[in-house]
């Protein structure tokens, strides 16, 4: 067994990059979710198809990470189609796009996001965060969401402080009498230790897999909520070889977004 260290954030990446499919769609938002998307095409979806809010479809990721540039040239390189953010959020509402990729401040047991402000009021806030951008367009929309934070135990909570972009609201029915599209909707949170999914009932959140060598308990100690738990959970495997180099040597070699916690897991 060989023993392999990593950052908590770049487990992160790599877990959520690994989900996505080829030859499908994805609306991607700010930071880390990018990072993903370019890891994941180099990899595993050649043929994946990136939408930005503010209106790149198709760029080619071939060039490096640049922090604070959503419309800088890792988004835009060779794209197929350049429209407007209106343009961008109807291919949303008219499903064309099967993923959305975001992150959050904070996120409830049904999936609904916070990107917007921690404690307070909205006037007058404990802390203020971007809010939404796309978000809230993708959440709505998309068909399935794929949320990438931190496994930090203040960000799972019972209720979030602000609700940015919709998850399952309150339970099952809401999102449709919210008037938003059947079938859609939270589909994954990948953290820096887990995996969760939704279950199909009470659309409550449920844990599918813990970083392998971690306990589950640790994983759900301190949460604001306890999740549901699979009948079987999944081993998920530290990041490969291939994944650190092209994560530290070509997609981000400044570290902006993969530093983070050192880990360290048996493969």
């Amino acid at each position: 067994m060989a023993v392999v260290e990593f950052t908590d954030t770049e487990f992160m990446i790599c877990s959520a990059a690994r989900l996505l499919e080829d030859r499908k769609t994805v609306f991607v938002g700010w930071g880390m979710p990018q990072v993903v998307a370019i890891l994941a095409e180099r990899l595993y979806t050649p043929h994946l198809v990136q939408l930005f809010e503010f209106g790149a479809v198709g760029p080619q990721s071939l060039t490096p990470f640049i922090r604070g540039t959503m419309g800088g040239p890792s988004n835009i390189y060779r794209s197929l189609q350049w429209i407007n953010m209106n343009w961008a959020f109807s291919y949303a509402a008219t499903g064309y796009i099967d993923y959305g990729m975001l992150g959050a401040a904070q996120v409830d047991q049904y999936g609904n996001l916070n990107s917007t402000f921690l404690g307070g009021t909205y006037e007058q806030p404990g802390r203020r965060f971007p809010g939404s951008g796309g978000g809230n367009e993708a959440a709505s929309f998309v068909w399935k969401t794929i949320v990438v934070l931190k496994h930090e135990a203040r960000r799972f909570v019972e209720k979030v402080d602000f609700l940015t972009s919709p998850g399952y609201l309150d339970g099952p029915g809401a999102r449709e009498r919210a008037g938003l599209p059947k079938d859609t909707g939270p589909w994954r949170v990948v953290t820096s230790k887990a995996l969760f999914g939704f279950d199909e009932k009470t659309k409550k959140m449920r844990l599918l897999g813990v970083l392998k060598g971690l306990d589950p308990k640790e994983v759900i100690q301190g949460m604001g909520f306890t999740p549901l738990m699979a009948e079987k959970l999944l081993e998920l495997e530290p990041p490969e070889d291939a994944e650190l180099r092209l994560l530290r040597e070509h997609i981000d070699p400044s570290g902006i977004i993969i530093r983070g916690e050192k880990m360290r897991a048996e493969r």
